[in-house]
């Protein structure tokens, strides 16, 4: 940091968003000072992860019970569970027999009779609990009895998802409830590990993601549903301009961006097979917004979630690492199959150019120092408390600026040779898109000798796959379980 950090420029005439802004920008600051004093957080290499602090933050949710202030979470029960596991899982920490069996048959207990996971006992089946649930089984679960997986009623939970369908293409988060980005990505992520996709299942999805994309570049949470419908409720003209809903939001970014990439096995596939035209979205526009979102020299380097808006750590992963995905899925600053630096930790490798379209230290001297709580846990900003949520996000944003992880080509051609289908369906539309979703999914790794440690490799957290927020251990392993596939031996470069 330079001595002369200049605040954000204010045109004079104060408002309640620039005096936030301002306060946000002192907190930040001081918190910045006092990091600085502190031998415990800050030496000679640059800030300190302080592990041991967010691992019994962490235990003590998952052992003793979140404190009382989580009772308004009670509807959101599998994300406790999932911000927690995953929390360990990024920090490469296992959790004994015992804990993991407790956590799978307190996660089943929510298995809903018609399909899908509810926020809670009894509770009504929702896209959202049902992709924190099945991610939370891919931690701690396995196959087998009392296992989890082979428990998942996947039959009930395809004819969930269907009945949430809708004509244009998007999905109800629940029965009566509405439509939202952010469930549909839940439903594609689920739907990929389970193996449970099929073109019936996201005809139309692909027109809807592309029709929430705002002016801005980035995504609303959806368009208006009845922008072309006939009075039976059928498509009239799938050309008919669906304008979005709300402003571009990082959440609903992320989770648009996501859903677009999981969509890649049908649209690939369907469109040419019918010849069609393919849908598409604006990818320069939606990088454009995706870096605008990184916060100034003053405010660490951290992410907000809309223009104007406030740096919030949850938006590290949210929009940093969104940017990663799209820049993995598009190839933007990959290497040569078998390139990278000199193979080093990647401690002294800031004195090369960063051809990542964010600042990867930048965003990891935010989560590091503005981030990090004296107690344990992570925060959205100071002075705010640590919570489950802004410890995971803050994580795994924390893993996309030191990881680069990009989809390999020679993994890909792996997979490929290794793919069995005793069936011999490879002329079936919907054999073909599955192929293409276990393979496309799974070719994501890191580009060998790119990771860049602020701090130093002793802050190093384990990569996290940017489609699913999973490790890819974990989504290899529910994947290659549930397509009945062997995995071939991961290669020595990316």
């Amino acid at each position: 940091m330079t001595s002369a950090i200049h605040p954000t420029p204010t045109d004079r005439y104060p408002t309640a968003t620039s005096t936030l802004q301002a306060r946000t920008e002192h907190d930040i600051q001081a918190r910045l000072e006092a990091h600085k004093a502190s031998p415990q957080e800050h030496t000679p290499d640059g800030p300190v992860l302080q592990r041991n602090a967010h691992l019994q933050f962490l235990l003590r949710n998952l052992v003793q019970g979140f404190p009382a202030r989580y009772m308004s979470q009670d509807a959101s029960q599998p994300w406790l569970f999932f911000w927690t596991l995953q929390g360990f899982s990024v920090l490469s920490v296992g959790l004994d027999e015992q804990t993991r069996q407790r956590s799978i048959n307190t996660i089943m207990a929510l298995q809903h009779p018609l399909g899908g996971f509810g926020g809670g006992p009894g509770q009504s089946p929702h896209l959202l609990p049902t992709y924190a649930s099945v991610c939370a089984l891919a931690i701690v679960g396995r196959n087998g009895d009392n296992g989890g997986w082979d428990q998942i009623d996947r039959k009930k939970m395809y004819d969930l998802f269907m009945s949430l369908k809708q004509p244009d293409g998007s999905f109800l988060v629940s029965h009566h409830g509405e439509v939202d980005v952010r469930g549909i990505y839940c439903l594609l992520t689920v739907a990929t590990l389970l193996d449970i996709l099929t073109p019936e299942l996201v005809a139309g999805t692909p027109e809807f993601i592309a029709s929430c994309q705002t002016y801005e570049g980035g995504f609303g949470s959806a368009s208006f549903p009845d922008w072309a419908l006939a009075n039976d409720g059928q498509i009239q003209d799938a050309s008919a301009p669906r304008p979005p809903l709300g402003e571009a939001h990082g959440g609903y970014t992320f989770c648009a961006a996501a859903s677009w990439i999981l969509l890649q096995p049908y649209v690939k596939t369907y469109y040419p097979a019918k010849g069609l035209p393919t849908p598409t979205i604006n990818y320069a526009g939606l990088l454009r917004w995706l870096t605008q979102m990184q916060g100034l020299e003053i405010e660490l380097g951290g992410f907000k979630g809309r223009t104007n808006k406030l740096v919030d750590g949850c938006y590290s992963w949210w929009v940093g690492g969104c940017v990663a995905l799209v820049e993995g899925f598009l190839g933007i600053g990959k290497s040569a199959e078998g390139e990278g630096d000199d193979g080093a930790d990647g401690e002294h490798a800031w004195a090369d150019v960063d051809d990542s379209l964010f600042s990867r230290k930048a965003l990891q001297e935010y989560v590091l120092i503005a981030g990090q709580h004296s107690a344990g846990g992570l925060v959205d900003k100071p002075p705010k408390p640590a919570d489950a949520y802004h410890t995971l996000y803050c994580l795994s944003g924390l893993s996309a600026a030191q990881h680069h992880v990009v989809p390999s080509d020679d993994r890909r051609a792996d997979l490929l040779k290794a793919w069995q289908d005793p069936t011999d369906s490879s002329g079936d539309l919907a054999a073909q898109v599955r192929k293409l979703a276990f393979v496309d999914t799974l070719c994501w790794k890191e580009d060998e000798g790119t990771a860049k440690y602020f701090g130093g490799a002793t802050n190093r957290v384990n990569a996290t796959h940017l489609l699913t927020n999973l490790t890819a251990t974990h989504a290899e392993g529910m994947m290659a379980h549930f397509y009945n596939q062997t995995l071939p031996r991961k290669g020595a470069k990316a």
